[in-house]
């Protein structure tokens, strides 16, 4: 066996059991709206890609944003009023969405990636609030009332987005073009640039790589996929509020992506079905959802410091999945 067999053999194993989780988790998205209720998974489905795009910047860049909310809910409210007040079709009016998160994201990330650490975090949230103050001031957006009524219309002119299970197949279409996007982004020679800027940012500028326009590329396309789930959300539950683009959004993102896991691609879906099956769940029970998530977020932070996906893929049972290399 050489030494490049040796090599790939863990990144082989690994690839089959995320292979065969992604393989599982679509067969059992295709049944799930005929036994659980089709807006509880749209709101799983759009939070889960919210995840893996937040998941994009920190787990394989290694840049903390505490401001993706302003990506989320702006294209919220951008495919909210273009969709209600310019009568745009679903497609178009998510397309307007992902298009203002884009541009969001350029301003956003033009100034957090000239500071490290600490800094370049606290410079997304700052700039996050100020957007945040600018939704709240803006007449498009309704102030505290938020755009309500938002219609889902009709997908390529004649399937009506008004019976749920249309709706869902297509958030779930959406969700899995989104994830293929994430897949191919980072198994790309940018994606191995990107984690190799995680990894040893100096090591990567001394090989010649303009790291800058790395991380700033991934910024945008972070902010675009997390517009893509914003503009989803806003179809699904027809409205867009500020809560949608509060700090406390981009802290639930944080926590559903520590949770699942960091730098895998199963893991921020899982963590964001947890977080939205206990809000769910917990919303008309006595105990208060949010002391309830801080505590299994504090379990998974002192058992599971991988996450829970991340713990799967090193432990007995996980290894059990992966299948054996070639020699």
């Amino acid at each position: 066996m050489t030494q490049a067999t040796v090599t790939s053999a863990p990144k082989q194993r690994l690839l089959t059991l995320e292979t065969t989780l992604i393989l599982i988790g679509i067969i059992g998205l295709v049944l799930a709206p005929f036994y659980f209720y089709p807006v509880f998974l749209m709101k799983v489905l759009c939070f889960a890609l919210f995840a893996c795009a937040f998941n994009l910047l920190l787990g394989y860049t290694g840049i903390l944003s505490f401001g993706h909310a302003a990506f989320f809910g702006g294209a919220a409210y951008f495919t909210a009023h273009a969709v209600k007040e310019w009568g745009l079709p679903t497609e178009l009016g998510i397309l307007v969405g992902v298009l203002g998160a884009t541009i969001l994201g350029l301003i956003i990330g033009f100034f957090a990636i000239r500071r490290q650490g600490i800094y370049s975090t606290m410079i997304t949230l700052a700039l996050a609030q100020m957007f945040a103050f600018f939704c709240l001031q803006a007449s498009f957006t309704h102030g505290e009332d938020g755009i309500q009524g938002v219609p889902r219309g009709y997908l390529l002119g004649f399937i009506d987005l008004n019976q749920p299970l249309n709706m869902y197949f297509f958030v779930l279409a959406v969700f899995l073009i989104g994830m293929f996007i994430i897949w191919r982004i980072i198994n790309s020679p940018f994606g191995m640039i990107l984690k190799s800027v995680r990894e040893n940012e100096p090591r990567a500028i001394s090989l010649g790589y303009s790291v800058a326009r790395y991380k700033l590329a991934a910024f945008v396309m972070s902010a675009a996929l997390t517009g893509l789930a914003g503009g989803l959300k806003a179809i699904v539950f027809q409205f867009a509020t500020l809560t949608d683009v509060s700090w406390q959004m981009s802290g639930e993102v944080v926590l559903m992506t520590l949770l699942g896991g960091i730098g895998t691609l199963v893991g921020p879906i899982f963590g964001a079905g947890l977080v939205a099956a206990l809000e769910n769940y917990l919303a008309t029970s006595e105990f208060p959802v949010t002391v309830i998530t801080g505590i299994i977020f504090m379990v998974c932070v002192l058992v599971f410091r991988r996450g829970i996906i991340g713990e799967l893929y090193a432990s007995r049972l996980g290894k059990r999945l992966e299948s054996k290399p070639d020699n």
